[in-house]
């Protein structure tokens, strides 16, 4: 005979699979497994499985724990042994500008002014009278004469087409006669403040415009269809999958390009998360104050809640602001493309609308500019948690480097213009200065983040180019022996940061991406190398074997 204890306690037994049963978390759509999972979750670090439920990481840990959530209807995926970390984020790359770059002439590659007018002879047959050609790619520090170009042979190859080709960093175009023609440039036209037209004998514009200056000529070339900018955007977003990248931050798009980003986000053809900067422009920014911050658009899609702002051009056209001349050009010290005034003024209304700013500045007069507007802002509308930040801060005066900590502020940073600089860079500054040249452990020492990106498509699109340039301070061919200032190097603990949660956090989006952590977006990528443990010469050697956003592969490689 059973006593009342003995009954009670076979009931519980009884009942504990049926409690265990309507206890249990409801069952995965993916399982990882046998992989090499760098979370870049300090409460998780390295895992081997992860689970993915309504496009979410459900869990991450151990393989026995992840097949727990094993259902019926639940997609296994066997990694092999690959390594996986979270989708990449590129924290400053140009979405519409890669897009138009993918579909006009590519001139990289090109190491003479004469190898430029060849391929833009090639471009021009089959091509009507009349019609733009339009190119970008130039660097002339890469020629054997590095002075800047003029437009005679360019006029010469096609006197009816205008030319318009922009410089690697896309602070300055060299131009034809028929495109001066076309924007009404003579000797008499006039710098415009901020903006510098070379010159020869009598004045005349030899054909190259820096930075303000290219204004008098974009404002002449023909607008692409809306059918166009659609075409580029999604030829952009496949691109950047292919590389590993799940998001980026695209600073200063115009208002019609990020209409064309919310109809395809809307589409559900957006497979990209991009965090959008307004460009400078009234209207525009006006625009987007009234609508107030978007976050997370379109199931985490679309963001709009930053601004772009210059404050000086580039260090390869000489339009960087410095505080002393450049050591190549005695009467120089560069331009400021925005007076301080009017950064201080747009960042103050930006912090009064709850809105973010991100100002370029590369010279160390140019980040000195930015770092006294914000400083000003800031203690006119005094702000927790504001996140500005600077796009580049490629060259800093000693005296700068606390002040990114001291207010805030975030050095948005792209490891790779270091190693494509590095062989010219010191003519420009001379010595001493490059000791404050792509500072990124002086930076790092102070406690700020500096999120990484490429810049694209000012560099390429593959992320790892600026990976390896973090963690070595080298080139694509190992050089220099030991890497170029090599005291400033990252970890790659902190290289894999400043391209996943970093990056996040500078967006307002840490919450949802950034890292493999239960509740995020299952927004992650399947190495064919563990870029964490092989060799530094390697890392470039490392492919992309899949790329995943929200728990679905938005590019797999070809077997």
């Amino acid at each position: 005979m059973h006593s009342p204890l003995r009954s009670a306690l076979l009931i519980a037994l009884a009942a504990s699979p049926l409690i265990a049963q309507r206890n249990a978390p409801p069952p995965a759509d993916l399982i990882v497994t046998h992989a090499k999972i760098y979370t870049v979750d300090d409460n998780h670090p390295f895992v081997s499985a992860m689970a993915v439920r309504g496009g979410r990481i459900q869990f991450v840990g151990s393989e026995r724990e992840a097949l727990l959530l094993r259902g019926p209807s639940t997609k296994m995926l066997d990694a092999g042994g690959q390594t996986i970390i979270p989708g990449m984020i590129d924290a400053h790359a140009h979405l519409f500008g890669l897009g138009t770059f993918l579909k006009n002439i590519d001139l990289t590659d090109t190491r003479s002014y004469d190898a430029i007018v060849t391929r833009v002879g090639e471009r021009l047959k089959g091509i009507p009278s009349g019609r733009w050609v339009i190119g970008r790619g130039w660097d002339q520090n890469k020629w054997g004469d590095t002075r800047f170009p003029t437009h005679e042979a360019l006029s010469r190859v096609s006197p009816n087409n205008p030319v318009v080709l922009e410089r690697i960093d896309g602070h300055a175009l060299l131009v034809n006669a028929a495109a001066m023609r076309a924007a009404g440039v003579t000797a008499a036209t006039k710098d415009p403040s901020g903006g510098r037209i070379e010159r020869g004998a009598n004045n005349d514009p030899t054909g190259v415009f820096v930075d303000n200056a290219m204004s008098l000529i974009d404002k002449v070339i023909p607008p692409l269809s809306h059918d166009d900018m659609r075409a580029a955007t999604l030829g952009a977003i496949a691109e950047s999958n292919k590389y590993g990248l799940v998001g980026l931050h695209d600073p200063g798009e115009p208002r019609d390009v990020l209409d064309v980003f919310e109809e395809l986000a809307k589409a559900g053809t957006f497979t990209l998360r991009v965090y959008a900067m307004i460009s400078d422009d009234s209207a525009a920014i006006e625009h987007y104050f009234q609508r107030g911050p978007q976050s997370a658009l379109y199931d985490g899609h679309l963001w709009i809640r930053s601004i772009k702002l210059y404050a000086d051009g580039a260090l390869g056209s000489r339009g960087a602001a410095l505080l002393d001349p450049y050591a190549d050009d005695a009467k120089n010290v560069g331009l400021l493309k925005s007076t301080p005034a009017h950064l201080q003024d747009v960042a103050t209304r930006a912090l009064q609308h709850g809105f973010q700013v991100g100002t370029h500045a590369i010279g160390d007069r140019g980040n000195r500019v930015a770092l006294d507007a914000y400083e000003a802002a800031l203690k006119a509308v005094p702000t927790v948690d504001h996140r500005f930040r600077i796009e580049h801060v490629q060259i800093l005066d000693h005296a700068d480097v606390p002040r990114f900590a001291q207010l805030g502020v975030i050095p948005s940073m792209q490891a790779v213009h270091q190693t494509s600089d590095m062989y010219w860079a010191p003519t420009r500054l001379g010595y001493a200065r490059t000791f404050g040249a792509y500072a990124w452990r002086s930076l790092l020492n102070t406690g700020v983040i500096i999120p990484n990106g490429s810049d694209f498509p000012v560099e390429r699109v593959n992320p790892l180019y600026s990976f390896h340039a973090a963690v070595s301070r080298q080139d694509d061919n190992s050089w220099p022996p030991g890497g170029w200032f090599p005291e400033q190097k990252m970890t790659r603990e902190e290289a894999l940061k400043s391209m996943t949660i970093w990056p996040a956090y500078a967006g307002f989006m840490e919450s949802l991406t950034g890292s493999l952590t239960a509740g995020k977006y299952a927004d992650f990528v399947i190495l064919d190398q563990d870029i964490m443990t092989v060799p530094e010469s390697s890392i470039l050697g490392t492919g992309v074997i899949a790329t995943y956003i929200g728990g679905r592969a938005v590019y797999e490689r070809k077997q």
